[in-house]
Protein backbone atom coordinates (compact mmCIF):
# COMPACT_ATOMS: atom_id res chain seq x y z
CA UNK A 1 0.00 0.00 0.00
CA UNK A 2 2.86 2.60 0.87
CA UNK A 3 4.78 2.11 -2.44
CA UNK A 4 1.54 3.30 -4.21
CA UNK A 5 0.82 5.95 -2.09
CA UNK A 6 4.63 8.34 -2.74
CA UNK A 7 4.13 7.63 -6.71
CA UNK A 8 0.29 8.67 -6.01
CA UNK A 9 1.15 11.90 -4.19
CA UNK A 10 3.68 12.95 -6.69
CA UNK A 11 1.06 12.27 -9.19
CA UNK A 12 -0.98 14.44 -7.82
CA UNK A 13 0.93 17.74 -6.76
CA UNK A 14 2.60 17.84 -10.38
CA UNK A 15 -0.55 17.23 -12.22
CA UNK A 16 -2.01 20.71 -9.57
CA UNK A 17 1.07 22.43 -10.62
CA UNK A 18 0.28 21.60 -14.39
CA UNK A 19 -3.22 22.57 -13.60
CA UNK A 20 -2.45 25.71 -12.41
CA UNK A 21 0.00 27.04 -14.76
CA UNK A 22 -2.26 26.28 -17.77
CA UNK A 23 -4.43 29.02 -16.16
CA UNK A 24 -1.86 31.62 -16.29
CA UNK A 25 -1.26 33.95 -19.36
CA UNK A 26 2.30 33.78 -20.62
CA UNK A 27 1.99 37.68 -21.81
CA UNK A 28 1.46 38.73 -18.05
CA UNK A 29 4.64 38.47 -16.50
CA UNK A 30 5.04 40.67 -13.43
CA UNK A 31 7.98 43.23 -14.33
CA UNK A 32 9.66 43.74 -11.06
CA UNK A 33 10.17 47.05 -12.51
CA UNK A 34 6.75 48.05 -12.77
CA UNK A 35 6.40 50.92 -10.10
CA UNK A 36 10.04 51.56 -10.25
CA UNK A 37 12.31 54.23 -11.57
CA UNK A 38 13.32 53.53 -15.06
CA UNK A 39 16.56 52.27 -15.44
CA UNK A 40 18.90 55.03 -16.73
CA UNK A 41 20.41 55.16 -20.14
CA UNK A 42 21.95 57.44 -22.92
CA UNK A 43 21.62 56.24 -26.18
CA UNK A 44 22.42 57.13 -29.75
CA UNK A 45 19.52 58.31 -31.73
CA UNK A 46 18.81 56.16 -34.85
CA UNK A 47 18.64 59.56 -37.41
CA UNK A 48 21.56 61.42 -35.82
CA UNK A 49 24.20 59.19 -33.83
CA UNK A 50 25.77 62.63 -32.47
CA UNK A 51 22.66 63.23 -29.87
CA UNK A 52 21.08 60.90 -27.43
CA UNK A 53 18.32 60.16 -26.15
CA UNK A 54 17.99 60.00 -22.45
CA UNK A 55 15.12 59.46 -19.61
CA UNK A 56 16.38 62.59 -17.83
CA UNK A 57 15.36 64.61 -21.20
CA UNK A 58 12.05 63.33 -20.39
CA UNK A 59 10.87 63.98 -17.01
CA UNK A 60 8.06 66.28 -16.77
CA UNK A 61 5.59 63.90 -19.16
CA UNK A 62 3.95 61.30 -19.49
CA UNK A 63 5.93 58.81 -22.59
CA UNK A 64 5.75 55.59 -23.69
CA UNK A 65 9.07 53.62 -24.86
CA UNK A 66 8.92 50.88 -27.46
CA UNK A 67 11.08 48.56 -27.69
CA UNK A 68 11.26 47.17 -31.63
CA UNK A 69 13.66 45.82 -34.68
CA UNK A 70 13.23 45.89 -38.02
CA UNK A 71 13.89 42.07 -38.01
CA UNK A 72 10.89 41.65 -35.15
CA UNK A 73 7.50 39.60 -36.89
CA UNK A 74 5.63 40.86 -33.99
CA UNK A 75 6.53 44.34 -34.58
CA UNK A 76 5.03 44.46 -38.06
CA UNK A 77 1.74 43.44 -36.48
CA UNK A 78 1.87 46.24 -33.54
CA UNK A 79 3.21 48.92 -36.31
CA UNK A 80 -0.10 49.93 -37.13
CA UNK A 81 -1.24 50.58 -33.88
CA UNK A 82 1.57 52.28 -32.47
CA UNK A 83 0.60 54.71 -36.05
CA UNK A 84 -2.69 55.32 -34.76
CA UNK A 85 -1.88 56.33 -31.31
CA UNK A 86 1.20 58.45 -32.72
CA UNK A 87 -1.67 60.11 -34.90
CA UNK A 88 -3.89 60.68 -32.01
CA UNK A 89 -1.60 62.70 -30.04
CA UNK A 90 -2.46 61.11 -26.47
CA UNK A 91 1.05 60.29 -25.70
CA UNK A 92 4.44 60.54 -27.44
CA UNK A 93 6.24 57.61 -28.32
CA UNK A 94 9.75 56.93 -28.22
CA UNK A 95 11.44 54.35 -29.93
CA UNK A 96 14.24 51.70 -28.50
CA UNK A 97 15.84 50.01 -32.20
CA UNK A 98 17.09 46.74 -30.29
CA UNK A 99 19.81 44.78 -31.81
CA UNK A 100 19.18 45.99 -35.31
CA UNK A 101 21.49 47.59 -37.73
CA UNK A 102 20.90 51.25 -38.58
CA UNK A 103 20.20 50.99 -42.48
CA UNK A 104 17.44 48.21 -42.24
CA UNK A 105 16.05 50.12 -39.19
CA UNK A 106 15.57 53.85 -41.30
CA UNK A 107 14.41 51.61 -44.46
CA UNK A 108 11.86 49.71 -42.09
CA UNK A 109 10.42 53.31 -40.88
CA UNK A 110 10.58 54.76 -44.08
CA UNK A 111 8.60 52.01 -45.36
CA UNK A 112 5.84 51.23 -42.44
CA UNK A 113 6.07 55.21 -41.25
CA UNK A 114 7.37 56.43 -38.50
CA UNK A 115 5.53 57.11 -35.00
CA UNK A 116 8.44 57.94 -32.91
CA UNK A 117 9.65 61.73 -32.13
CA UNK A 118 12.97 60.04 -31.42
CA UNK A 119 14.70 56.26 -31.43
CA UNK A 120 17.21 55.60 -29.70
CA UNK A 121 19.43 52.61 -30.48
CA UNK A 122 20.61 49.98 -28.65
CA UNK A 123 22.56 47.63 -30.76
CA UNK A 124 24.36 45.93 -27.93
CA UNK A 125 20.82 45.07 -26.39
CA UNK A 126 22.14 46.49 -22.60
CA UNK A 127 19.53 48.85 -22.66
CA UNK A 128 17.08 46.28 -23.37
CA UNK A 129 18.86 43.67 -20.57
CA UNK A 130 18.40 46.84 -18.00
CA UNK A 131 14.37 46.97 -18.56
CA UNK A 132 13.98 42.91 -18.62
CA UNK A 133 13.20 42.84 -22.06
CA UNK A 134 11.87 39.46 -22.94
CA UNK A 135 11.44 40.08 -26.96
CA UNK A 136 10.64 42.70 -28.99
CA UNK A 137 8.45 44.41 -29.63
CA UNK A 138 7.69 45.30 -25.15
CA UNK A 139 6.09 48.85 -24.27
CA UNK A 140 6.72 50.48 -21.42
CA UNK A 141 4.75 53.08 -19.81
CA UNK A 142 6.55 56.12 -17.71
CA UNK A 143 5.21 58.33 -16.00
CA UNK A 144 5.88 61.86 -15.27
CA UNK A 145 8.71 61.06 -12.45
CA UNK A 146 10.44 58.18 -14.43
CA UNK A 147 8.52 55.52 -12.55
CA UNK A 148 7.63 52.57 -15.18
CA UNK A 149 3.48 52.17 -14.38
CA UNK A 150 2.75 49.39 -17.20
CA UNK A 151 5.27 46.41 -19.05
CA UNK A 152 2.89 45.64 -22.25
CA UNK A 153 4.98 42.11 -23.64
CA UNK A 154 4.77 41.53 -26.94
CA UNK A 155 2.19 43.18 -29.82
CA UNK A 156 0.14 46.28 -28.62
CA UNK A 157 -3.57 45.57 -29.93
CA UNK A 158 -5.89 48.59 -30.81
CA UNK A 159 -7.26 46.52 -27.28
CA UNK A 160 -5.00 46.85 -25.00
CA UNK A 161 -4.54 50.49 -26.22
CA UNK A 162 -8.26 51.72 -25.83
CA UNK A 163 -8.76 49.48 -22.53
CA UNK A 164 -5.51 49.56 -20.28
CA UNK A 165 -2.44 52.30 -22.26
CA UNK A 166 -5.02 55.50 -22.70
CA UNK A 167 -7.15 55.26 -19.31
CA UNK A 168 -3.57 54.92 -17.38
CA UNK A 169 -2.10 57.83 -19.64
CA UNK A 170 -4.79 60.31 -19.01
CA UNK A 171 -4.78 58.85 -15.29
CA UNK A 172 -1.15 59.36 -14.80
CA UNK A 173 -1.59 63.05 -16.84
CA UNK A 174 -3.98 64.83 -14.22
CA UNK A 175 -1.89 63.45 -11.07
Amino acid sequence: MNRFLLPLSIFVVVVGFLGIGLTLNPREIPSPLVGKAIPDFSQPQLYDRAKVLSPADLKGKVWLLNFWASWCNGCKTEHPVLMELAKSGEVPIYGMDYKDQQDEAMTWLRRWGNPYPIVGVDEAGRVGINFGVYGVPETYVIDKQGVIRYKQIGPLTPDTVAKKIIPLVKQLESE
